[in-house]
């Protein structure tokens, strides 16, 4: 299959490879050309433009930064006006749903173009594994059409189609807002108990053994907890992007964000201490200090007290 795909990021230059290793047609475009290099000598072509990514395109896929940047991939960048008729646009950014309307609505509608929405979750290395998690938004048609390439990319059992065009961001945003109030509220928790004298081990494992356990508190805090990584693979600016996105889209629906709109000043004020670049962990940093030490389990922890 001819594919055309723009942005190789963290996450879209482990895509694009896999497409590559699977034997598509792969045309691939970034700001960076040097962002290429390796599809390039696995066969893959350059394009210098989006436009030029999307010109013999059958399929297109975007994995972009932002809801602005695709927008300006897609209309000024020329790539929606370059797809020819028929083909089909997969964005997998984590955006919003007005965006891909407004492409679909000045350029792809009367042309016949086709789209899905399908955000991913599993971070740089689930895209490096092609193991992630994907949420796909638009026409059972269309989701048939592009499930080879999805399980080219995905694990075949997380790979869900979640309604009709813009489902797969709405559902996308929600995973990662609930994610974040997970690691603010297991920030806190932490950090007050061991404040108040509960060995940070101890403390864990009772939690995992508690109605209060979490895939949060047994599996994504460990890489702090055990070598202080704070997954500098997903930046701090990314983070409170997608934050403002989740609180946006409650407002625009009429919800109230109380409890989001308070991660996202945490997220924000971590952001503002540590970088845009500072890993999407970091704002447990904030509550480490808080509590005056690290949060980081002994090499071989002793639980058994629980």
């Amino acid at each position: 299959m001819e594919i055309g795909f723009i942005g190789l990021g963290n996450m879209g230059r482990h895509m694009a490879r896999h497409l590559v290793h699977a034997g598509h047609e792969v045309t691939v475009h970034d700001l960076r050309p040097e962002a290429a290099d390796e599809h390039l000598a696995l066969g893959a072509r350059w394009a210098a433009d989006a436009g030029a990514c999307a010109a013999s395109a059958e399929v297109l896929i975007t994995m972009l930064p932002t809801p602005r940047t695709v927008e300006s991939v897609m209309l000024a960048g020329g790539a929606a006006a370059a797809l020819p008729a028929g083909a089909l646009w997969i964005d997998m950014s984590t955006s919003t749903p007005a965006v891909a309307q407004q492409v679909a609505e000045d350029v792809l509608d009367c042309r016949g173009v086709r789209r899905l929405d399908a955000p991913v979750s599993g971070m740089a290395r689930g895209a490096e594994a092609g193991t992630l998690q994907i949420f796909v938004g638009g026409s059972a048609t269309d989701f048939g059409y592009a499930l080879p390439i999805f399980e080219v990319l995905g694990d075949r059992e997380r790979i869900l189609h979640v309604g009709g065009a813009g489902h797969g961001y709405v559902v996308k945003l929600m995973i990662n807002l609930l994610w974040f109030c997970h690691l603010v509220a297991t920030s806190e928790v932490l950090a007050m108990g061991v404040k108040a004298g509960a060995d940070l081990g101890v403390l864990r494992a009772a939690l995992l053994a508690s109605p209060a356990a979490s895939h949060f508190l047994e599996n994504d805090v460990l890489p702090v907890l055990t070598t202080g990584d704070y997954d500098e693979s997903f930046a701090m600016a990314l983070a409170c992007k997608d934050l403002g996105l989740a609180v946006d889209l409650g407002r625009e629906v009429g919800m109230a964000t109380e409890l989001s709109a308070l991660v996202e000043q945490i997220y924000r004020r971590a952001k503002a201490a540590y970088g845009d670049l500072a890993g999407e962990m970091t704002p447990i940093r904030l509550y480490e200090t808080l509590a005056g030490r690290e949060f980081r389990l002994p090499a071989t922890p002793t639980l058994s007290a629980v």
